[in-house]
């Protein structure tokens, strides 16, 4: 493995950060306490500014504001076609600030810079536009009633106030996977980007504010969980939540949804996917498959391959051909083109990665590469890659989210089927094969919300992306998501003398 200068350089042009306060009812305002918190660049551990940090009492003006653009606000009595109008405006915004954005999401969350202009803000405002397109055309359907006096149609209506509460890892594309969906159906939200991560989610905020949305549509809230997450996801006036990030706190949301007003929960949650290799794999395409799928963002993903199954027949020469190729995965500055993997997003999971990387030293995994920290200055970590692991190592059953790798061996299919549904989780799952067949069995053998065939990270808006398991509960993305910000209506009327039924 190269690394590349991890020195904190900064970029050619270092745009100023413009938007460090809360967002509500269409205005940026100190949070009520007066308080702030310290956002940091993880390439150097320097401080990039002074963050607002709201809690209950902003969360309840954030909600408030949010309640009465919906109850008597135009967005949601607004056509489709008016609403799409300006989220096209919306995405048009963000087309034209994409540099700026993915300066923030490099500075803030280690991102590279590079992917953010090329591949993570693109995809931003191309989901905009995809909901965009769906606003239009939601409609409930004509029933027939088994009844013949009476006649039933269904609506569907928007859910109402949604909070929305999204991880550091990905910030514009959490940020739109969410809000999008949610802006199409005609409901008003109240965003709280990670503590970790939260400028760029202010950012869109005044881009949708100059797009035309409506006062209170759309606030943002910064702070952290315990107190501001907290707050939405047990407030009273709040219908629904949507939440990504670990299980552990998807389980506290769950329960303060059931013990406030019951309002309807989606969940994103932890992974520990299976990338199973088979015999007759192209060994040059598995080991790029398991190289991008494992430290694809410095191993931050949820989805992440960290478990790569490997059929006995190749396992030696897939071993070679993956320490290989490692070598030249570089580690560097969010900044350097030649960079593969910034900095972890802060000290605390740059501090637990290393951990995991010392269980599996000590519990007996073979370290083929990698395994330690780089240089003195920013949370870079050596893309690490373990073999010999076993199923009752720590970094075989949780999640780590970092660039850690673990290797096993297989022997049949059904060895291979039944070691990688050996997870608490279910969030997706890859296969390297070139025999339909296998893949056709193996696919629908996996207990997991999305399967990747001779690829990984196969993310796309029109595809429903949600786990098994204790991965969450709902979809992201594709119509599913869309569906899961509506409330299906049931009105039925008499029907009197009708020539036909």
């Amino acid at each position: 493995m190269e690394n590349g200068e991890c020195n904190g350089g900064t970029a050619a042009r270092s745009p100023a950060i413009k938007f460090t306060k809360l967002f509500i009812n269409g205005n940026f305002c100190d949070a009520v306490s007066g308080k702030t918190f310290e956002t940091i660049d993880p390439r150097n551990e320097e401080v990039i500014a002074m963050i607002a940090e709201g809690d209950k009492e902003d969360v309840d003006l954030a909600v408030k504001a949010a309640r009465f653009a919906f109850d008597h606000g135009p967005w949601p009595r607004m056509t489709g076609s008016e609403r799409a109008r300006l989220m096209h405006k919306f995405a048009d915004l963000i087309d034209q600030n994409i540099e700026e954005l993915a300066f923030l999401d490099a500075v803030d969350a280690g991102k590279l810079f590079g992917t953010g202009k090329m591949v993570d803000i693109p995809a931003v405002s191309a989901r905009f536009r995809y909901y965009a397109g769906a606003a239009d055309k939601i409609h409930g359907e004509v029933l027939k009633m088994t009844r013949p006096c009476l006649f039933g149609y269904t609506l569907k209506e928007p859910i109402g106030v949604v909070g929305i509460i999204t991880p550091w890892n990905f910030p514009s594309a959490n940020f739109a996977m969410k809000v999008a969906p949610a802006l199409a159906a005609g409901c008003t939200m109240v965003v709280k980007p990670a503590e970790q991560s939260p400028l760029s989610a202010l950012f869109y905020a005044n881009l949708a504010n100059q797009a035309g949305i409506p006062d209170g549509v759309i606030n943002v809230v910064t702070g952290f969980g315990p107190t501001a997450g907290a707050a939405i996801a047990s407030h009273m006036d709040i219908d629904k939540v949507s939440f990504t990030g670990s299980t552990e706190v998807g389980r506290k949301i769950m329960q303060a949804a059931a013990a406030s007003n019951l309002k309807d929960v989606s969940l994103e949650l932890g992974g520990k996917s299976p990338l199973l290799i088979f015999d007759d794999a192209d060994i040059d395409r598995a080991a790029n498959l398991a190289l991008v799928g494992n430290f694809y963002n410095k191993g931050e993903v949820c989805v992440a391959s960290s478990r790569v199954f490997v059929q006995e027949g190749v396992y030696d020469s897939f071993v070679k051909k993956l320490v290989e190729k490692a070598r030249d995965w570089t580690v560097g500055d969010t900044f350097d083109p030649t960079a593969r993997q910034g900095p972890q997003v802060d000290k605390r999971q740059f501090e637990k990665i290393l951990s995991y990387i010392d269980h599996g030293k000590r519990e007996g995994a073979t370290l083929v590469s990698g395994g330690n920290a780089i240089g003195d200055k920013g949370y870079f970590i050596e893309p690490t890659i373990f073999a010999d692991v076993t199923d009752d190592m720590k970094i075989y059953q949780d999640e780590i989210f970092g660039p850690v790798m673990s290797l096993m061996k297989f022997k049949t299919v059904e060895e291979g089927i039944e070691m990688a549904n050996n997870t608490r989780y279910g969030l997706a799952a890859g296969i390297v094969s070139k025999n339909i067949d296998l893949v056709n069995r193996v696919s629908r053998s996996i207990r997991a919300g999305a399967i990747w065939v001779n690829c990984y990270y196969g993310f796309d808006a029109d595809c429903p992306f949600g786990g098994y398991k204790m991965s969450g509960i709902g979809q992201d993305s594709g119509l599913e998501a869309l569906h899961s910000y509506l409330h299906v209506k049931s009105v039925v009327t008499p029907l009197h003398n009708s020539p036909w039924l």
